[in-house]
């Protein structure tokens, strides 16, 4: 049975689409011409580095980061 991870996605916009990443996996890393092609290249490269995690015998780091807004004064 295959177990399910969430990992937490963050996208950055760039001049020529975004950046993807994972927060929890900062080895992961695609970007895309939109913000879905660049969550679709996401999923492609995390299941890459799962297949070359289980290769080498590599603990895959699991997922579920934490984020909150957090107000600061800046003026």
């Amino acid at each position: 049975m295959d177990i399910i991870e969430n990992y937490t996605a963050h996208y950055v916009k760039t001049e020529s689409g975004y950046m993807a990443q994972l927060v929890e996996w900062p080895d992961v890393v695609t970007e895309g011409k939109d913000i879905e092609d660049a969550r679709d290249s996401l999923r492609d490269a995390i299941r890459e580095m799962i297949l070359a995690y289980k290769e080498k015998g590599w603990e895959i780091p699991k997922g579920s980061a934490l984020f909150e807004v957090l107000p600061v004064a800046v003026g």
